[in-house]
């Protein structure tokens, strides 16, 4: 009796360390903290990334509209554009369709 004991108690074992074995792979694959979620943050930091660059571009790009508004600042393009819009001036060469 004690051999049929071994063997089930040695079976027990082998099949408990079996599971765990499988339980700890599946999770370090599928789990909250597995590689699976960490490529899908390595993805979303990834387009979080070219989203910054994009705002960051944007913001530039108001930094300087705004300081060419200011009174420091004199753009003669932007006064050329906001004279003929406002005011509805033309030149001298230019020829009008409406």
């Amino acid at each position: 009796m004690t051999t049929r004991n071994t063997v089930w108690g040695s079976l027990a074992v082998l099949c408990l360390a079996f599971f765990l074995g499988t339980y700890f792979t599946f999770a370090a694959v599928q789990g909250d903290y597995g590689l699976f979620r960490r490529i899908e943050i390595e993805a979303q930091s990834a387009e979080l990334r070219v989203q910054l660059a994009q705002l960051e571009a944007e913001v530039a790009r108001m930094e300087i509209l705004t300081r060419r508004l200011s009174d420091d600042f004199l753009d003669l393009d932007l006064l050329d554009e906001q004279a003929r819009d406002v005011l509805g001036l033309l030149r001298a060469d230019e020829i009008v369709i409406r």
